[in-house]
């Protein structure tokens, strides 16, 4: 049982990298998007809402929810976590999704710092500590702008955690165990 728990997460943690990738590939256009042999990769199309929706009905099925007014009560809160989460971790996945200039077009690093974070929220506290790691900025302006994003993630992750922690409230006890294994609340 607890393999199919972890499966399920690397399955959903697959799902959030592949969609992300597609995500960002739809923002910037111009930029080579080949795939092996330098032949074109076709990445469909990605629909945000379609995506939140499978991710809301699993969460559905892996909470046990098979009253459709039980789960309307309790889908908000539900949708609110998943939201804070994405918010809260935009800035850890800019940085893994391609956030920085690799020398790709030129020195023209204004495409990557233009791009939205994964979710479609821009984080300018990110983009504003990437252009300063980026242009070789004084240690000092570094740090204030680490400083600023630090506080900007600190205000996101407290919101998750009150959202979290409403979500509780409505759970029962096994609920709130499987929520806790698919990483919903901690």
């Amino acid at each position: 049982m607890k393999l199919n728990r972890i499966i399920t997460l690397c399955a959903m943690a697959a799902t959030l990298a592949i969609s992300a990738t597609s995500l960002l590939a739809q923002d910037n256009p111009g930029t080579n998007q080949s795939g092996a042999g330098g032949q074109p990769r076709n990445r469909g199309n990605f629909d945000p809402a379609q995506f939140q929706q499978r991710m809301l009905d699993g969460t559905r099925d892996r909470l046990g929810f098979t009253n459709d007014v039980e789960w309307d009560a309790v889908k908000p809160l539900v949708q609110k976590v998943l939201e804070a989460q994405m918010a809260a971790r935009s800035g850890q996945l800019r940085g893994l999704m391609g956030g920085r200039n690799r020398g790709g077009n030129n020195g023209d690093q204004a495409g990557n710092r233009s791009r939205p974070s994964f979710g479609g929220q821009s984080n300018p506290e990110a983009e504003a500590l990437q252009k300063a790691l980026d242009d070789n900025a004084p240690a000092g302006q570094v740090k204030d702008l680490l400083a600023k994003y630090k506080a900007a993630q600190k205000v996101k992750q407290d919101k998750l955690e009150a959202a979290q922690a409403e979500l509780k409230t409505v759970l029962t006890t096994k609920q709130e165990a499987q929520a806790v294994l698919v990483g919903l609340v901690n």
